[in-house]
């Protein structure tokens, strides 16, 4: 496994055991858990299908001392082209039910933004249409505090159950964690950021409290927000979303064009000609190629407009 001899045959047991041993993949593409559709192998992909599974996985993660990544939708995620050493516990379709009470929809980490949205339009609940078309699933979505069109996850979230890690031990491993769960209020929402990222917590559930509305009323809220992405964004392309955070008092992708990089390429990467703020794979990109563009525009930005650059992509892996 590439070098990396950390995952004993006793951990991948634990692991089964954990999740189920059909839920347990070693030396998985990455490329087939990110939107980009760009990144190397995992050492081993792990998908519990339950909360509790998810718990009792990230424990055996951490009681082993084996580096772990946690994966959503991978909407945000640039993973390295020689992937990433350690566990990854994938939240996505395993660990992806909605279900409607009153005018809460509680959601698993691993459900998508739309199905969430969808389920709630459903029921005639209205609050999450500005979000429907984030490709996000609703862990990440937590943990960046994702939004669109002024609205944000902290708008709508009532309450999560996350999986909060244990204390680091004296030898490097840590002791088990523990579920608990965490109001709105608590969680020290901002611009993309919040305590569950600050923490390092593993959200498993959220609770969305939203507005009772016409279906139909909710509906046309949400073919106009997508009607808006379809037109403006490069939908029909691998991306990982919004590349650069929006840097005070600028627009990312206004900078970019101003820059003269609209088309830009390295490789496979591009700069969208559709919208500045986006790099896209047109195929064939390596995480190389976009990391590579990725600085070429932060240091065109910067020289040209004295403008620093943050990415929103999550760099992850090898490179």
């Amino acid at each position: 496994m590439h070098e990396y001899e950390a995952i004993s045959d006793e951990i991948i047991c634990a692991l089964g055991a954990a999740s189920g041993e059909d839920a347990v993949l070693l030396a998985e593409p990455m490329r087939e858990h990110t939107t980009f559709k760009i990144g190397g192998p995992a050492d081993a992909v792990v998908s519990p299908r339950t909360p509790e599974a998810a718990a009792r996985t990230l424990d055996v993660c951490a009681i082993a001392g084996v580096p772990t990544t946690v994966v959503g939708n991978g909407s945000d995620l640039l993973v390295g082209d020689r992937g990433i050493r350690g566990i990854v516990v994938l939240l996505r379709e395993n660990m992806s039910e909605v279900r409607v009470e009153g005018a809460r929809v509680h959601a698993q980490a691993g459900a998508l933004l739309r199905d969430v949205a969808l389920a709630a339009a459903d029921a005639g609940l209205s609050g999450l249409e500005p979000l429907w078309g984030i490709p996000a699933a609703v862990g990440g979505a937590c943990h960046q505090n994702a939004g669109a069109y002024d609205a944000c996850i902290a708008d709508v979230l009532e309450s999560l159950t996350a999986y909060v890690p244990g204390a680091v031990l004296p030898d490097g491993t840590r002791a088990k964690g523990t579920v608990r769960a965490f109001t709105c209020d608590e969680l020290d929402f901002g611009y993309r950021k919040s305590r569950v990222a600050s923490d390092g917590l593993i959200v498993l559930e959220a609770t969305f409290a939203l507005t009772p509305d016409m279906e139909a009323s909710i509906r046309g809220r949400m073919d106009d927000y997508q009607q808006r992405r379809e037109e403006k964004q490069p939908l029909e392309l691998p991306s990982a979303g919004s590349t650069f955070k929006r840097p005070p008092g600028h627009f990312a992708g206004k900078l970019i064009m101003d820059a003269g990089l609209r088309g830009y390429r390295v490789g496979g990467a591009q700069v969208s000609e559709k919208h500045c703020g986006f790099v896209v794979n047109t195929g064939g990109a390596t995480a190389a190629d976009v990391n590579a563009l990725i600085e070429h525009i932060q240091a065109e930005v910067r020289e040209q407009f004295g403008v620093e650059l943050e990415p929103e992509v999550h760099r992850i892996g090898e490179f």
